[in-house]
């Protein structure tokens, strides 16, 4: 697949590309270069850090991971308490 740099140093990746990997804009690559040949790769996404904090409406400490963490619905939570004593 040839593509072209622009005259900024940009590689705009085809859209095929983007869908296969799941890339979407704001995303990062890793260069890897070895002898004469370079490659792009997916970065592979940073471990997040848990942390304690107090939950607004309840006053108890929770676990949060911050923005984009994974959201656990009321259901969720019910169906895991069922099993709880």
């Amino acid at each position: 697949m040839r593509i072209k740099l622009s005259s900024k140093g940009q590689v705009v990746l085809p859209v095929a590309v983007r869908s296969k990997y799941q890339l979407k804009s704001g995303d990062s690559l890793e260069l890897i270069l070895k002898d004469d040949e370079f490659t792009l790769v997916p970065a592979k996404p940073k471990k997040r850090k848990g942390r304690i904090v107090t939950d607004p409406l309840t006053g108890l400490p929770c676990l949060t991971f911050g923005r984009g963490a994974p959201k656990i619905t009321k259901e969720m939570v019910d169906r895991l308490l069922e099993d709880f004593p």
